[in-house]
């Protein structure tokens, strides 16, 4: 490879150094540019994400919120149908499961963001970490409108 500079002069290696270094540094330049646009780019999406994350995790708290709030309705009906001592159960569409049973999500907070750019890596997304959901069969009434532990076949 080098062959063809043996017979060559002093002023014509320097010449072509010169040349191999203003290559490199062009090279190394055009590199230092895509991976500065890569870098940007990537930080543009994960900001896009974190946002996304955020909206998400104020989505879920509404949820949380009026999911509370239609409990407490449920409750405050049933409280009232046993204290005015009616036997005939109360219109309404049932599953087949208890409306008392436990829902409880919790996500975790958003990321914070570090501009440091010494090679640590981005989290992106969001998580749940906790989901859990436990539903109980209801118990029947009994023909005088209490709770028994007997199934019943005929109602009130």
């Amino acid at each position: 490879m080098g062959e063809e500079l043996s017979g060559l002069g002093i002023k014509e290696l320097q010449d072509l150094e010169n040349q191999l270094e203003m290559s490199l540094n062009g090279v190394r330049i055009k590199k230092d540019q895509i991976l500065t646009d890569e870098i940007k780019e990537l930080r543009h999406k994960g900001n896009l994400i974190q946002e996304e994350n955020v909206q998400l995790y104020q989505k879920i708290d509404i949820i949380r919120k009026d999911n509370e709030e239609l409990k407490k309705k449920v409750y405050e009906a049933q409280n009232m149908t046993e204290e005015n001592g009616t036997s005939n159960p109360s219109y309404t569409i049932r599953n087949g499961f208890d409306l008392h049973a436990p829902i409880c999500l919790q996500l975790s907070p958003p990321q914070p963001q570090h501009s440091d750019r010494q090679g640590k890596t981005m989290k992106l997304g969001y998580s749940l970490t906790q989901i859990t959901l436990q539903l109980h069969k209801p118990k029947p009434f009994d023909n005088q409108g209490w709770l028994s532990d007997k199934v019943s076949t005929t109602r009130p």
